[in-house]
């Protein structure tokens, strides 16, 4: 234990020895702990009663199968020293999946608890018996330090944000890049998709009439878009393919993101509607779109079909020889955690994926790309794809 600390027998902490003893079968270390017991002791560091009845019990729980993660990471937090998994709006990644960023944080958070541990203002044998008082406090000494600046001017948890937004983005733009390319490829193998004319500018005169009074569908339209009534462009088909886009992605406007309410005090609708949207994924677009451009003008676009889409959508396999010619990019270089085109769940909720695609399925309706009997219009067939390309593109306009 004292060589995995560092540090001599006299100095182990707590969180020393609950990290030494599950480093071992736990049967093992409970055959043990009268030893390390009697050695902390002859060291002049004893520990206290509390935590070694706590060490019996975890162990005991995990020799029996029946410790959760939970439960070790309860028991870990109440040695006084070992961070909460989660301090505001910060999670710790597991120890083996920090950044060098995070490992430093971390190690100077445990250092700091060290010394407020020394200073008497944290009590681990009331962090064990769960004092919510303790806990209490304890979670505060943490927020103070990650809120504070650090010598060089460093906030923790303002550097630790950024970096997991850094770390966000990349990732999106990792997947949009390869939605673009197999949108790009399946629409290769669909072939030319004449825009209609006559049908897009009936629906731009319409559109502008929407968007010019207040409430449904204009304001959930412009939001979406990230534009203002008074600032519509001009052409019909830059216009509509910006809305369309915006029901994909939505940009939202100054105020999005706050939580509305309407007169009765209830949450705004319109944030509702995009926070569903919001809510489909790479996959679940892909798979729409797939359906809706192989299928062509007529096929149908209801929420369920939609929904049905997604459950039914099997991307297909760029190492398949039947499917190489097609596919997005793949190989054996790529590495399979990050392909988004694999579903996470094995089941599948239609009711769930169906009422995420409702507000879609209506605005779609109010572009025209979706008829009364909500199926696919030849404008939607033209326009749908396009305004997914505009989405995935890099800048977030028309891809090059």
């Amino acid at each position: 234990m004292a060589d995995l600390a560092g540090r001599p027998l006299s100095r182990l902490t707590r969180r020393d020895v609950a990290l030494a003893l599950l480093t071992v079968p736990a049967a093992d270390a409970l055959a043990s702990l009268p030893g390390i017991r009697r050695g902390m002791l002859a060291a002049g560091n004893p520990l206290s009663a509390a935590f070694w009845s706590s060490a019996e019990a975890i162990l005991h729980k995990i020799a029996d199968g029946d410790a959760t993660v939970g439960d070790l990471r309860t028991w870990l937090e109440a040695t006084g020293t070992e961070p909460n998994g989660i301090i505001g709006l910060h999670v710790w990644d597991e120890q083996s999946e920090r950044s060098q960023l995070a490992a430093e944080m971390h190690t100077r958070l445990v250092s700091h608890l060290e010394e407020r541990l020394a200073a008497g203002e944290i009590e681990p044998d009331l962090l064990a018996a769960a004092d919510p008082a303790a806990c209490q406090a304890y979670i505060e000494v943490q927020e103070r330090w990650m809120t504070s600046a650090l010598p060089d001017g460093r906030v923790p948890m303002d550097v630790l944000l950024d970096e997991k937004d850094e770390e966000f983005l990349a990732e999106w733009d990792a997947a949009d890049a390869e939605a673009l390319a197999a949108i790009e490829a399946l629409l290769d193998r669909v072939g030319d998709r004449p825009r209609p004319d006559e049908d897009l500018q009936r629906a731009g005169a319409r559109l502008r009439q929407d968007i010019a009074r207040p409430g449904w569908p204009g304001r959930l339209l412009i939001e979406c878009g990230g534009m203002r009534a008074k600032d519509l462009p001009a052409d019909d088909a830059e216009m509509w393919l910006r809305l369309a886009a915006g029901v994909a992605s939505p940009e939202g406007t100054d105020d999005w993101g706050r939580p509305g309410q309407d007169d009765d005090g209830e949450p705004d609708e319109t944030d509702s509607e995009i926070t569903a949207i919001c809510a489909i994924d790479h996959f679940d677009w892909l798979a729409a779109i797939t359906a809706l451009a192989e299928g062509g003008p007529g096929t149908p676009a209801s929420a369920a079909d939609l929904a049905a889409y997604v459950r039914d959508y099997e991307p297909e396999d760029p190492e398949d020889p039947e499917d190489a010619d097609d596919g997005p990019p793949g190989g054996d270089d790529e590495d399979e955690d990050d392909d988004f085109l694999l579903a996470d769940d094995e089941e599948f909720d239609d009711l769930t994926m169906e009422g995420l695609f409702l507000p879609v399925a209506s605005l779609w309706q109010v572009l025209g790309a979706i008829d009364d009997d909500e199926r696919l219009t030849p404008l939607g067939w033209w326009g749908l794809p396009e305004a997914m390309l505009r989405v995935w593109a890099p800048s977030g306009g028309p891809p090059d």
